[in-house]
């Protein structure tokens, strides 16, 4: 049986290069205080492999917290907003505090134990999403898949190569498992269409 997969937004952008303000020893500097900081709030344990890295393929979001590795990465365009780095470094770091004090147990990424490390790290006052006038990014979607239940669209900018199943209309008929009566279909492809009109153009 194919495994039930949601469906999830697929961005694409250009990378652009790293500010030269934005050099490997503000990387070392910010992952210094990283530490620091989780070690002060009782996280020792993690802070010793804590890794803090610029990342220029981050484009819309300010910051990213990767708990298995340790790692958080942040946006280059940052170094643009004065103070940024900074809060965005803690609020990624509340991200790792809040799943290492939780243990096994599983948690929001934004709920109540986030909010708590948030307040400990001193951004009490700090938002599950930023207002950085950051570039959106609207790709092209060329491909068009109808769930043939609910006949809700799901425009993709990739095709999809697994079998994926709306996921409403799972939770509503089969307790949240994937069933193939629910599973999308393709019914516009802009890409081939656009090919073929070419040929007979």
């Amino acid at each position: 049986m194919p495994l039930f997969r949601q469906l999830e937004l697929a961005l694409v952008g250009q990378a652009f290069r790293l500010p030269t303000s934005a050099t490997a020893t503000d990387a070392v500097a910010l992952q210094a205080q990283g530490r620091a900081l989780l070690s002060a709030n009782g996280a020792a344990r993690i802070a010793r492999e804590l890794r803090v890295r610029w990342n220029p393929r981050l484009i819309t979001c300010a910051g990213r917290a990767d708990y298995r590795a340790k790692l958080i990465t942040l946006n280059p365009q940052l170094v643009h907003h004065s103070g940024e780095i900074d809060r965005t470094l803690r609020h990624e770091l509340a991200h790792l505090l809040a799943r290492f004090r939780a243990g096994r147990r599983r948690i929001s990424p934004h709920g109540r134990e986030w909010r708590q490390a948030c307040h400990n790290l001193g951004i009490g006052d700090e938002k599950r999403c930023h207002n950085l006038p950051f570039a959106t990014i609207n790709p092209r979607r060329r491909f068009l898949y109808r769930c043939p239940k609910c006949e809700r669209d799901f425009p993709r900018v990739r095709q999809i190569r697994h079998p994926v199943a709306c996921l409403a209309c799972c939770r509503a008929h089969s307790r949240g498992n994937f069933d193939a009566r629910f599973r999308l279909r393709l019914v516009e492809n802009s890409k081939a269409s656009r090919r073929v009109s070419n040929l007979t153009g």
